[in-house]
């Protein structure tokens, strides 16, 4: 074992301590000789400015990884007290829901997620999805077919392998084909494969990096397509920056903030340093963010409506120090696209909202920019974009519905979206909702 020389000093002997620690058993030619003859003093100033250059340049120039659990926000003023969080959790009230799982896409995994020939174990909506890419030598598709096995009910998400374009179940060997679900393969049978072997097979679409289900509540096929995004899908834009929350509530309050134009700038306008907690986002006199914006669904294509929204920062409430314009494309009942103008040019946030549990939906933001788009300005917006998310947990995760609300004429835009929103539902809905709300 190495020992570092003959240096008995007290810095010497430090160096040497964290030397091995930190790089195991170097050879003094490793480092500089200053290092051994430093002071404890100068050798923990150094460790120190080296982690504070590192944070910074993670901070800068790596893409923001921003991840919250179903508890990480908005429970702040109950965190304190032991088992507070769990008791608000179960006595709140959640008022006249509407059905938990509207029909549309949903995004259940990102395409990086799934590499060829994995499977993946996914539950949402209610369901149990296995989701697998075929075999590189097979086309490498993605492809989603119901968990369990038709023949005797095992999960093929749980132990299940892919052989070419089939995903082949753990239990019996039986092999099902992923663009359609039919059974190509017994192993142990001598007879032809029945035409009625089938696994449920679940429309699905791969764009914009992610693997999208289709969900409705009486089986029919997808009314729409989700549209590719040239620079995203092209690999021209890189991700920026990426954030996971999981919120307790009901989807349709997430995109419903889009027509509440009015909460803007009661809950949005203080600054970021304020943070999420609402009980801490008093604002300031310096400086302050305000909103203009507007929502309406779209004529032509029913399952889409548009936000436009002027965002501004100003110095003491007169002087713009910068200003983004913003349109948001809501695209069925959980996907939205944000076109945002930057002064370094456009950027694209892509959100998707996933129910995992009827009062628990998986919400993903992907921020999309162009080489033009520094890191450090693409933090900087992702950063404020998670900020002012967390303040709208903060109501989500405690609000209840009310499907019969007090308001003025300033509102009407939320009239409107509901009544649009509704398209989402069908009869089934309603009869499956009292059925999951009651497992819940």
């Amino acid at each position: 074992m190495w020992s570092g020389g003959n240096d008995t000093s007290p810095g010497g002997c430090v160096a040497q301590w964290l030397t091995t620690q930190l790089l195991g058993d170097p050879r003094p030619a490793a480092l500089p000789e200053w290092w051994f003859r430093a002071s404890p003093q100068a050798v923990v100033a150094a460790l120190l400015a080296a982690a504070v250059a590192l944070a910074a340049w993670r901070l800068l120039f790596k893409p923001i990884e921003w991840t919250r659990g179903l508890e990480d926000v908005g429970f702040g003023h109950l965190s304190s007290q032991p088992g507070m969080v769990a008791s608000a959790r179960r006595l709140r009230r959640h008022g006249a829901l509407p059905p938990p799982f509207p029909n549309g896409w949903f995004a259940l995994m990102e395409s990086g997620e799934l590499h060829p020939g994995q499977v993946a174990h996914i539950c949402a909506l209610g369901e149990t999805f296995a989701v697998f890419r075929e075999e590189a030598s097979a086309g490498a598709r993605a492809h989603v077919l119901g968990a369990y096995c038709p023949h005797l009910g095992a999960n093929m998400a749980a132990g299940g392998r892919v052989r070419a374009d089939c995903l082949e179940c753990p239990f019996h060997g039986w092999q099902f084909r992923g663009r359609d679900g039919q059974c190509t393969s017994v192993p142990y049978s001598t007879n032809k494969v029945p035409e009625f072997a089938r696994a449920k097979r679940w429309p699905s679409i791969e764009v914009n990096h992610v693997i999208f289900v289709w969900y409705h509540a009486e089986g029919a096929e997808p009314s729409w397509v989700l549209e590719e995004l040239p620079e995203v899908q092209s690999g021209d834009w890189q991700c920026k920056g990426r954030s996971t929350f999981h919120v307790n509530c009901h989807i349709q309050e997430i995109p419903e903030n889009g027509a509440d134009v009015a909460h803007l700038n009661a809950v949005h306008s203080p600054l970021l340093t304020s943070g999420g907690d609402l009980r801490k986002s008093g604002g300031s006199r310096l400086a302050s963010h305000s909103w203009v914006a507007s929502w309406a669904p779209n004529e032509d294509e029913r399952h889409r409506a548009t936000m436009k929204l002027r965002h501004e920062l100003r110095f003491l409430g007169k002087y713009l120090i910068m200003s983004n314009d913003i349109v948001a494309h809501q695209i069925g009942p959980g996907y939205v696209v944000l076109n945002i103008q930057t002064i370094f040019g456009k950027v694209i946030i892509l959100q998707t909202v996933t129910p995992i549990e009827p009062m628990i939906q998986k919400v993903t933001h992907r921020l999309y920019g162009s080489k033009f788009v520094i890191q450090p300005f693409a933090n900087f917006m992702f950063l404020g974009e998670t900020i002012m998310f967390e303040r709208d947990m903060m109501v989500w995760n405690h609000k209840m519905y009310l499907d019969r609300p007090i308001l003025v004429s300033e509102d009407r835009a939320i009239t409107r979206y509901r009544r649009w929103y509704g398209q989402f539902y069908s009869g089934s809905s309603g009869v499956r909702s009292k059925t999951d709300l009651l497992k819940w």
